[in-house]
């Protein structure tokens, strides 16, 4: 099994954010949240098998670190009370943790009660960018934070940059890259910032004349490609990067590397449960999802049940459409033949229609179709979402007709 726990508070808001969370400074409410996270844990305990190992544990936000170290040793605690979370040393105990909020000695403490694995937000260091995003961050910060996590022997660092912010200039976001590659992050996350003030308030403060065009945007990711490439990371697909010997690569390598909504991940056997506030679960074949709103979350446990939103049961179709996808994000390719052996389907025309709006991109040069194998070029890996689109029913029979999209744009 696999474990989220989402903490949803944040002492300021980042601009670009669209994350579920609660800006507030009051220590209190984060108390008050964990007494209702741990009545969350021992009501979905029970519902599992005891014997099931837990080998993975990941923290998010929000902003994790917003809890004392000490408040984070209590969830664990209450975790291990009602699961049996792994002591093995390939086990992934991973935290997203804001620099500016790591005091000295946070990070031995985190390691001293299991965390192995860290993702630290960076997103850019240009203070022009950092002024209008609302989130000033120094170099020094972030450098110290890295170094404390190789003291205390983390098998993994991570750090999350952003291209597409407002102000932001290749020449900045190099010098960003330039920075961290001094001290070697394992992983990077280079995500394409999605502006939708209609759908994230705080991204209202944002003036859209400073923010890059589509091409500039792809002009941002090819610099970090290229940078990245030459310092020896792989390009892992959608956003990510990792140094060769990271057991993401090993993964892909092997066929074994998996992408859930929180990102890629070894751990493509697991069930996953959410937990907290919007948490999103995926066990067997169903997707369920807590409440959004932290209200709602809180009148649910406080009710002594669940706080289960809503759910859905996957279809036959659903599955045979997530593997193709998973192929796609994770491999790069499809393998026609093993596809139609593993779900009994004549691919040709089980995806005609897919098919059909593929052509496109195969004539842009983006996909390639030999034999039985749909591959994606290495000028397609840019754009791996819109070709994962083609095959998404739902996307696909959608009304469009909103003015307001309801999903990011692709670049």
């Amino acid at each position: 099994m696999s474990l989220y726990l989402h903490i949803p508070f944040c002492q300021s808001p980042c601009f670009y954010c669209g994350c579920n969370r609660v800006i507030t400074r009051d220590q209190a409410k984060g108390a008050a949240y964990l007494q209702r996270l741990e009545r969350e844990i021992a009501l979905l305990g029970p519902l599992f098998d005891q014997h099931r190992e837990v080998v993975q544990v990941h923290l998010g936000g929000g902003t994790p670190n917003f809890l004392r170290p000490e408040q984070i040793e209590d969830v664990l605690a209450a975790l291990r009370t009602h699961f049996n979370l792994s002591d093995d040393p390939g086990r992934d105990f991973s935290i997203e943790l804001d620099p500016r909020f790591v005091a000295v000695g946070d990070i031995g403490h985190l390691a001293r009660i299991g965390f192995n694995r860290v993702s630290f937000g960076v997103q850019d260091f240009a203070p022009e960018v950092q002024g209008a995003i609302n989130r000033v961050q120094s170099i020094e910060q972030t450098l110290s934070a890295i170094s404390d996590c190789r003291k205390h022997q983390f098998r993994s660092v991570n750090v999350d940059l952003i291209y597409g912010l407002p102000r932001q200039t290749p020449r900045g976001f190099a010098q960003t890259l330039d920075t961290l590659l001094t001290v070697r992050p394992d992983r990077f996350a280079v995500y394409g910032y999605a502006h939708m003030p209609h759908l994230f308030k705080a991204q209202r403060r944002i003036d859209g004349k400073d923010l890059p065009d589509a091409a500039a945007k792809l002009q941002l990711l090819q610099l970090a490609i290229e940078k990245l490439a030459a310092a020896g990371y792989r390009y892992i697909g959608m956003d990510h990067f990792a140094l060769p010997e990271d057991e993401l690569s090993r993964a892909q390598e092997n066929g074994k590397l998996h992408r859930n909504f929180m990102g890629y991940t070894t751990h493509a056997d697991c069930d996953l449960l959410g937990l907290g506030v919007s948490a999103i679960s995926h066990v067997g074949r169903s997707f369920s999802q807590n409440p959004r709103d932290l209200r709602d979350w809180e009148a649910a446990l406080d009710a002594g049940r669940l706080p289960v939103w809503r759910g859905m049961e996957l279809s036959e179709d659903d599955e045979v459409r997530a593997d193709i996808i998973q192929q796609l994000m994770c491999l790069g390719r499809i393998d026609i033949g093993a596809t139609e052996r593993r779900h009994g389907i004549d691919f040709l025309s089980y995806f005609g229609d897919a098919l059909h709006r593929l052509h496109p991109l195969v004539s842009d040069g983006l996909v390639a179709i030999v034999g039985n194998v749909i591959s994606v070029t290495p000028r397609g890996r840019l754009l791996v979402r819109a070709v994962a689109m083609c095959f998404d029913r739902y996307l696909n029979t959608m009304d469009h007709s909103s003015e307001q999209p309801r999903f990011s744009k692709v670049v």
